[in-house]
C-alpha cells in the first residue's frame, strides 16, 4: 500500500490580505511558521519515507519543518507550484473583481478556464497529478509527504482519483497547514482516506488563492 499526504503550506501575509499569490514567491509569515511547527510532529509520526515540496518558499519552508524532525531531505519540484493566476497575480481579490469582472464571475462560477491568462484546471490537474504520481513511484509502497498549495492540492487529488472539476468544487479547500491523505493499492487504485486534517489547536486562517 502507498500512502500520499498532500500538505498545504502555512499562512502568508498575502493569504491574510486575500491577495492572489498564484506562483508569486511569497514567504511564510510568523503564523505560517508556527502552523508548520505544530503540524510537523503529527506528520513525522506517520513515518514518511520521502518529503517533496513545491519550490516556492512558502511550501519548501513548510516542508523544512518536517524535515527537521525526520532527518529526511526535501526534494523540490517546480511542477508542484500553485495554479498560475495570470494577470491576477499580486492583486487583491477585490481588485481582480473590479478589473476583470467577466473573468472573475466565470471563476466564481467554477469555469475551469476563466480567461485573464489563468492556468486552466485541466492543465493544473495534469501538472500536479503527474508530479504526485512520480513522487510516490520513487518510493514503492511507502509514505510520501508533499508540501504544496491549496488549489494545486485539490486538482492534483482529482487527477489521481479521476474526479472532474464539478466534483472537486464540492470538496472543501484545505486550510493552511492541513492535509489530504490518499492511499493506493492494486485492488482499489487511488482512494481518499482523509481530508482537511490538522491539529485541533491550529488557528483558523482565511483561504484566498
Amino acid at each position: 500500500m502507498t500512502r500520499l499526504i498532500i500538505w498545504r503550506h502555512g499562512n502568508t501575509d498575502w493569504n491574510a490580505a486575500s491577495r492572489v499569490q498564484g506562483q508569486t514567491d511569497v514567504p511564510l509569515n510568523d503564523l505560517g511558521r508556527e502552523q508548520a511547527r505544530i503540524a510537523a510532529p503529527l506528520l513525522a509520526a506517520l513515518r514518511p519515507d520521502a518529503v517533496v515540496a513545491s519550490d516556492l518558499r512558502r511550501a519548501a519552508d513548510t516542508a523544512a519543518a518536517l524535515a527537521a524532525l525526520t532527518g529526511l531531505p526535501v526534494r523540490t519540484d517546480a511542477r508542484l507550484r500553485e495554479r498560475h493566476f495570470g494577470r491576477w497575480q499580486g492583486l487583491a481579490l477585490t481588485e481582480a473583481a473590479a478589473r476583470f469582472p467577466t473573468e472573475y464571475a466565470r471563476w466564481r462560477a467554477g469555469d475551469p478556464d476563466p480567461g485573464a491568462d489563468i492556468e486552466s484546471m485541466d492543465d493544473l490537474g495534469k501538472r500536479i497529478g503527474t508530479a504526485l504520481q512520480e513522487a510516490v513511484d520513487a518510493v514503492p509502497g511507502g509514505t510520501v509527504v508533499v508540501a504544496t498549495h491549496g488549489g494545486a492540492a485539490r486538482q492534483g487529488c482529482g487527477y489521481l482519483i479521476g474526479w472532474d472539476h464539478l466534483v472537486l468544487r464540492t470538496i472543501g479547500s484545505l486550510q493552511n497547514c492541513h492535509w489530504t491523505e490518499l492511499r493506493h493499492n492494486d485492488l482499489r487504485g487511488w482512494h481518499l482516506r482523509a481530508h482537511n486534517v490538522g491539529p485541533i489547536t491550529m488557528p483558523p486562517t482565511p483561504d484566498p488563492v
